[in-house]
């Protein structure tokens, strides 16, 4: 079994207070003294800080009107929980003929963007943790993912294959600002010029563009940009901590005029609640500066399932009935179908026609439909030893122009 250690990465969530969770602020004059909040088995819920202690926090900017992201998260109840764990690999073969890519890299399990229709949710039974709400709050971070991987590309007889940074779960989610392993797997692929693509619905991956620009001007790196949606409410309800719309937006922009060949990902579509929308994401993101696109259709394994319906009876009463209706009309009247050709895609009248209203627009706004070429021949294998790594780079003050949205 992998080497775990469980590290605090976010204030520990105190006593509910009014209905949720509230944390305690020594600065705040009303926060100390009184009555306090009460942990069992704790001598104190208050987390003073020491006389030494600095406060220095990142300046984040995902469009929701908050530059400073992580003093904004540390509101949110309940807290994010990870887990160290030490590989002993890194790279995941894929098997299924439904996906263009030949293995991934997944450096985190679970995410914290938390979005409802996430296929890896069932992921976290594996561990005996909940696809729900451990889904999203207990993270497990691979924080030898760079040292594997590099001792993967150095062993004789390697060849460089494909690879695709968080197929399963997000690369760039929040806790990457703190952790870095997601970059420092992309300085072993700089290193070694090897190619790579990457999935992603954050903006976090700006960070990274000294490392990803110059690998993607060389024809060795792609980026894709999750976009579901445009409208940012409903973004919220789906995906409540990734990135929102506009600035996923302004990121392929960004990446784009670095020279960094970027794809659209317009997926998952779901019938009546994002799918109205698929030509209008694919024009915005044409406009912005994609240059390839392709789509899914929402997907319901296992626990997704439930939760799935859950949540669209608590945000679309007026629809739960009639999307699930038609999610059925493209699984053969299941729920789900796991079949290998068809489970991305679905089936029937109503999928085909979902299909041909993407080929129409791709094919109206100029899309490639082919991956991204690479050229493998420019891959060198690295030392097996590690070496002392560039640190992470700062983050840097973004555009605060967004700061007074919302």
């Amino acid at each position: 079994m992998p080497e775990r250690r469980v590290i605090p990465i976010a204030p520990l969530p105190l006593a509910p207070a009014g209905g949720g969770f509230r944390s305690v602020d020594p600065a705040d004059a009303s926060a100390a003294p009184g009555p306090a909040p009460l942990l069992k088995g704790r001598g104190t819920a208050w987390a003073i800080p020491h006389r030494f202690e600095k406060d220095a926090r990142e300046v984040v900017d995902d469009g929701w009107g908050a530059l400073d992201q992580r003093a904004q998260e540390e509101h949110l109840a309940p807290g994010t929980t990870v887990v160290e764990e030490h590989c002993r690999r890194i790279l995941s073969t894929n098997d299924s003929p439904d996906i263009d890519f030949d293995v991934a890299i997944n450096p985190y399990r679970g995410c914290e963007h938390g979005c409802i229709y996430c296929f890896a949710r069932p992921t976290h039974s594996y561990l005996n943790l909940s696809p729900g709400l451990d889904f999203e709050t207990r993270i497990i971070a691979k924080v030898n993912a760079a040292e594997r991987l590099r001792e993967t590309l150095a062993r004789p007889g390697y060849r460089p294959l494909h690879i695709n940074i968080g197929s399963a779960t997000d690369a760039y989610q929040p806790v990457e600002r703190h952790l870095g392993i997601t970059r420092a797997v992309i300085q072993v692929l700089n290193e070694t010029r090897h190619g790579f693509a990457i999935v992603t619905k954050s903006s976090g991956v700006e960070r990274d563009l000294d490392l990803v620009g110059e690998m993607g001007r060389e024809g060795l790196a792609v980026v894709y940009m999750s976009l579901t949606t445009l409208d940012s409410g409903l973004s919220r309800i789906m995906e409540p901590r990734a990135a929102a719309p506009h600035r996923r937006l302004r990121t392929i922009e960004t990446l784009a005029r670095a020279g960094v060949p970027v794809g659209v990902s317009a997926s998952p579509m779901i019938p009546f609640i994002n799918e109205p929308e698929l030509e209008r994401i694919l024009a915005a993101a044409r406009d912005a500066g994609a240059r390839s696109a392709f789509s899914t259709v929402v997907r319901l394994p296992w626990e997704v399932n439930p939760l799935f319906q859950q949540w669209l009876d608590a945000h679309f009463p007026d629809r739960a009935e009639r999307v699930m209706a038609r999610i059925r009309d493209m699984r053969g009247g299941k729920d789900y179908d796991a079949e290998f050709g068809t489970r991305m895609r679905g089936t029937g009248t109503w999928a085909q026609l979902l299909r041909d209203r993407f080929e129409m627009a791709v094919k109206r706004l100029g899309y490639s439909r082919e991956r991204q070429p690479m050229d493998m021949s420019k891959f060198v294998p690295p030392d097996p030893l590690p070496r002392a790594r560039t640190p992470a780079r700062p983050a840097e003050p973004t555009d605060d122009r967004q700061g007074s949205l919302f």
